[in-house]
């Protein structure tokens, strides 16, 4: 786990549907597996039960050519998992209490040093996976990626924000925003304040289908992408960290804002298309980077 250029921290779990269908997932988990096929090879850092559900994961990461060596194994807590129930034709959520990557020992995380760390917040919601992303920060990473995702229960302003104030990057959307700051008319003048604030590089705020606006640098000058019509909704479910992926692509191979901005609207937009939060076709990937250059 030494000198690892970029670590993706926090929670993999499975989507688990009324018919028994079970969906690979969780952000940080989505996100190392878009990087890995863009060519970054990040170490993804998480816990998984020793159970049949994280001997696939595993296994599914290893055919994808990523690291397993971060993904930790635990006797006592089960792999990770999203209940998911239909009523009247509405999904409702369960996401499972005392799960695997709750208890992200902090122990084998010593020593540890990367360039870029990404994490998001609803891995965090247990003290022993707070102490090991503590353990991680002191890697002296040069950038701090936070991913915001308040899900409720599992979530507590002022925790929120600590972690906010340690970031350089912050990427969250408008009604997080508003969860965390209070409704606003002016998105854009929230969205500066929150930034001048906690003294971050960069804030970006996604919009849905309106796209997203960034704020970075000491212009702050915003950036805004409005995405292309998309032709055909398949699948929802992941789209915002696909368009995290590229973004964090971007920042380490130093692309433009504007291009990282333009290029990861389009890689969301596909992802989109397609049904699950990931693909499993190199192919689909390989497109993009061919485009990219």
């Amino acid at each position: 786990m030494n000198n690892k250029k970029l670590i993706i921290f926090g929670e993999v779990l499975y989507d688990c549907f009324p018919g028994g269908e079970k969906v690979l997932g969780g952000a940080p988990f989505n996100v190392a597996w878009h990087l890995q096929a863009f060519g970054q090879s990040p170490s993804f850092v998480s816990r998984v039960g020793r159970d049949s559900e994280g001997d696939t994961i595993l296994r599914t990461m290893s055919r994808w050519g990523m690291e397993t060596e971060g993904v930790q194994q635990d006797a006592d807590h089960a792999t990770g998992k999203v209940t998911i129930t239909i009523n009247h034709g509405e999904p409702s959520y369960e996401i499972v209490a005392d799960a695997a990557y709750d208890f992200i020992d902090p122990l084998p995380l010593q020593d540890t040093a990367c360039d870029t760390l990404y994490h998001g917040s609803l891995g965090l919601r247990n003290s022993i996976a707070r102490s090991a992303l503590d353990q991680l920060k002191k890697s002296g990473a040069e950038t701090i990626f936070l991913d915001v995702n308040l899900r409720p229960p599992w979530w507590n302003r002022k925790e929120i924000l600590d972690w906010v104030s340690q970031a350089d990057w912050v990427k969250l959307n408008r009604h997080e925003l508003e969860q965390l700051l209070g409704q606003s008319s002016d998105l854009l003048s929230q969205a500066m304040d929150f930034k001048t604030t906690y003294g971050l590089q960069g804030v970006i705020v996604t919009r849905g289908e309106k796209g997203a606006i960034v704020l970075a640098g000491n212009g702050d000058r915003p950036l805004e992408i409005v995405p292309e019509p998309i032709l055909e909704t398949v699948d929802t479910v992941g789209a915002g960290d696909a368009f995290t992926s590229v973004i964090l692509l971007g920042l380490m191979k130093q692309w433009s804002l504007e291009s990282s901005l333009k290029r990861a609207q389009a890689f969301a937009s596909a992802i989109v298309g397609q049904r699950g939060a990931t693909v499993s076709s190199a192919s689909f990937y390989s497109d993009f980077m061919a485009q990219w250059n």
